[in-house]
């Protein structure tokens, strides 16, 4: 006779992510002038997430290819995707990689990358394994970030102030502040470039006054790289802060993610770049991540990497690739500047210059919790709390109707 008693009898119930809440509002909504700007793909005109023609093209010549052939790969990845991709980050002639400081790792997308960096920090930070943080994420940030490093056993995890929402930026003063205050030896993440969820980033002169911070509180960096190339429409400009730190021979950890730029959504390609000072430590380092990855995803998936590996080893392919990322980028810039003026027509209150100010697929209005509620419940459109929304989701379509809900959000609502 089998027990009646079930080992998750006592399961509580886990906290569910803001975007999967929405997600599945939206789906269950049936209102006609419903839309979705919560999502984190890139969306064309015609509403559906978008790839470039190029990426179709390649996907196809992979998968009709003979001379590939079914097999595991390293626990590390792709070896020429791993060395591509760094390059991408660093430049070809970045001192790191001429100097042989450079371990990097495929990984199961840009989480993975996050949790391979916050285990290698638990086994390795400060020679000890006792550290345990803390860890400084911006305020807001991804909601997964907190869970991913306490998964990893780093249970000091803290937030600095970045978002001003009532000056809609990043507000520096409050920044540095916290970090000046940060314990030393404190890892600290970053976005090189496409801040989630406010698509606000530092100009060049900010980063040169943050990076400072970090040298002199002998503060880590961990840089988020989620969409290199999309947020200016260059690959060198959207990774500045990376290479400059590294031009400074500091110690790093960047999280890369190809989801966006190659419109490899579900197929979790990304990249883990570990900058050591030192090249003494880069096998030992290695055969860590080596280690811990055989505990989590084992080996990384390779098609995706494949896709990749060969636009970035193809001059001709490299330069189609990065013209289609300009025009993605001018496309979400239009619909910035069409958002701001129907705004500004309608009287809406404040300045919406902010909008394009910023570069990328996200942005924050400044909303109260009322004003989303409002937005949500009586006009039937999705934001992520703040007001933070995806700019590519907004189209010739239904720009008027946004626009407008947002001003009666504004206008109706504390």
């Amino acid at each position: 006779m089998s027990s009646t008693l079930s080992a998750f009898s006592d399961t509580p119930m886990a906290t569910v992510n803001t975007e999967l809440i929405l997600l599945a509002a939206f789906r269950r909504d049936s209102h006609h002038d419903k839309v979705y700007l919560a999502g984190r793909e890139y969306v064309g005109e015609g509403g559906q997430a978008s790839v470039l023609p190029l990426i179709w093209k390649i996907k196809q010549q992979i998968g009709t290819d003979p001379t590939l052939h079914p097999e595991y790969p390293s626990p590390l990845g792709l070896q020429e995707f791993s060395r591509r991709a760094t390059e991408l980050a660093l430049g070809r002639d970045s001192s790191a990689l001429v100097e042989n400081r450079v371990v990097g790792v495929q990984t199961v997308g840009t989480a993975g990358a996050v949790r391979l960096g916050a285990e290698l920090l638990k086994r390795c930070c400060c020679t000890s394994s006792s550290w345990n943080g803390p860890v400084l994420l911006s305020s807001p940030c991804d909601e997964s970030l907190p869970g991913i490093f306490e998964a990893a056993g780093i249970r000091d995890v803290q937030h600095y102030r970045y978002w001003d929402g009532e000056h809609r930026g990043v507000s520096m003063e409050k920044m540095l502040e916290d970090l000046e205050k940060a314990p030393e030896q404190s890892v600290v993440v970053l976005y090189a470039a496409g801040h989630y969820p406010t698509g606000a980033d530092l100009s060049q002169e900010e980063w040169k006054g943050v990076i400072d911070v970090l040298v002199r509180r002998r503060l880590l960096p961990f840089f988020l790289l989620p969409a290199q190339g999309l947020c200016s429409g260059d690959v060198e400009l959207d990774s500045w802060a990376l290479r400059y730190c590294v031009s400074l021979g500091l110690e790093l950890l960047c999280a890369q993610s190809f989801s966006h730029g190659f419109g490899l959504y579900g197929e979790r390609v990304g990249h883990l770049l570990c900058i050591l000072k030192e090249n003494s430590n880069l096998l030992a380092v290695q055969s860590q991540a080596e280690k811990i990855i055989q505990t989590l995803w084992s080996r990384p998936p390779v098609e995706s990497a494949r896709v990749v590996t060969t636009v970035l080893s193809n001059p001709a392919h490299l330069v189609e690739w990065q013209e289609g990322l300009k025009g993605t980028v001018e496309r979400c810039m239009l619909m910035r500047e069409r958002l701001r003026e129907k705004l500004r027509l309608l009287g809406s209150p404040g300045s919406w210059e902010h909008l394009i100010k910023l570069g990328g697929l996200f942005c924050c209005i400044g909303l109260t919790a009322q004003q989303v509620e409002f937005l949500l419940k009586r006009r039937h459109v999705y934001v992520l709390p703040g007001g933070c929304l995806n700019v590519s989701a907004i189209n010739s379509r239904n720009l008027d109707y946004v626009t407008e809900s947002i001003h009666l959000a504004l206008t109706s609502q504390p």
